[in-house]
């Protein structure tokens, strides 16, 4: 046992290995703590768009809403532009107060509602905090319909008693909420698609890259490094196409769904995983097996602030502002308008396409400037080899 650990521990793969894993802990720790320390304050950054058609109530419902909420309130001339706005992410709920409001809640027997709008092609969290928000909101309007309701029963000193109570029980409850759900996400292991596919597709990217290195060094001098670099772009745009089809066909049979069809996600994963390779495999070309930690670092740094699990205008400015510029950001957007619904997928393809050429370019420019020592092949017996 003793020989055998001394020859484990002889080869430089065996500490490797010990250190990856202890800086796997370490990085991931370093990351995460920071990423989201600060989520639940960083709320105020969220927005609302507020449409007020109510020319009674409304004002004031408004204006109490923007003493008591956290977040962001924007005005919106239109329910379809704020719409419009919920639908590009822009804003993460709609509230809108419709020119009925005040009329219905001066009437005996009715009820008026508010109406909210929120788009579930979102991380979970945010339709969690925005129906929260929305039955606070709805509650506190309550009372102060009850409020004003019970004053003004007291003024009416000439009913009946059994009569003024009865209209106090019909003013208990004179605001309903009216929830609307766009883009509507059936079950968690459908909410759960994004975050699973860019983590299987950045993690893969990364093994893969790590093996297609260890391929190169072993190739060595034989072969022109022009040619290996070559072969290892061929090989990246072939496994990206085959390996998207894998993974786009297992997530469509085992339920998932996805509104823009089987083909659009195929080529929009078979693109971030494309861009993925690139991305990790330039860490290797230019720093060798040591650009695996760089990797491991940009693996949990793109969890954190991609947006997957937590909403970006949550995030700190670091991570928030670093987004803008890493490819999981773009692969999460797209494909939460492929799978649930939104805008078009057309300009985080565009991104893609833009982080996977300057990769690539970077990773030519890298290997151009390495120098390489070339393999000379052996001379015919009996001849002198050239010099």
């Amino acid at each position: 046992m003793l020989s055998a650990l001394q020859a484990y521990f002889k080869k430089p793969t065996t500490i490797i290995g010990i250190v990856t894993a202890m800086m796997f802990q370490v990085i991931f720790s370093l990351v995460w703590m920071t990423g989201y320390d600060g989520v639940t304050d960083n709320a105020k950054n969220l927005k609302i768009a507020v449409v007020n058609e109510d020319k009674g109530m409304g004002p004031k419902v408004v204006d109490n809403l923007k003493s008591a909420l956290p977040f962001v309130l924007e005005m919106s001339a239109t329910p379809e532009e704020a719409k419009a706005r919920l639908d590009r992410r822009e804003v993460q709920m709609v509230l809108h107060v419709p020119a009925d409001f005040t009329p219905l809640l001066q009437a005996a027997g009715q009820k008026a509602q508010i109406h909210y709008s929120i788009n579930e092609s979102n991380p979970a969290l945010i339709k969690s905090m925005m129906q929260s928000v929305a039955a606070g909101v709805t509650a506190s309007i309550n009372k102060e319909a009850t409020i004003a309701g019970a004053e003004a029963v007291l003024t009416l000193a000439s009913l009946p008693p059994s009569q003024a109570h009865g209209i106090a029980q019909g003013l208990a409850e004179k605001v309903a909420a009216d929830y609307e759900f766009t883009n509507p996400v059936s079950g968690m292991n459908n909410q759960m698609i994004p975050m699973m596919l860019v983590l299987a597709s950045f993690v893969g990217a990364m093994i893969m890259g790590m093996n297609l290195q260890q391929s190169t060094m072993m190739i060595g001098g034989g072969v022109s490094k022009w040619h290996k670099y070559g072969a290892r772009v061929l090989i990246n745009i072939v496994s990206s196409v085959v390996i998207a089809l894998i993974g786009s066909a297992l997530v469509l049979l085992l339920g998932g769904k996805t509104v823009a069809g089987f083909a659009a996600m195929w080529l929009f994963q078979s693109l971030f995983l494309l861009t993925f390779m690139f991305f990790s495999q330039l860490f290797l070309i230019v720093f060798g097996m040591a650009g695996m930690l760089l990797n491991i670092a940009s693996l949990s740094i793109q969890l954190v602030s991609s947006g997957a699990m937590v909403p970006r205008e949550l995030l700190g400015s670091f991570y928030h502002s670093i987004s803008q510029y890493l490819p999981a950001t773009y692969a999460v957007e797209g494909s939460m308008n492929l799978l649930f619904g939104g805008p078009s997928a057309a300009s985080a393809a565009w991104a893609l396409a833009a982080i996977a050429v300057v990769c690539a370019a970077l990773g030519a420019l890298a290997t151009g400037l390495r120098k390489e020592a070339t393999t000379k092949a052996a001379a015919p017996a009996g001849k002198p080899a050239l010099s």
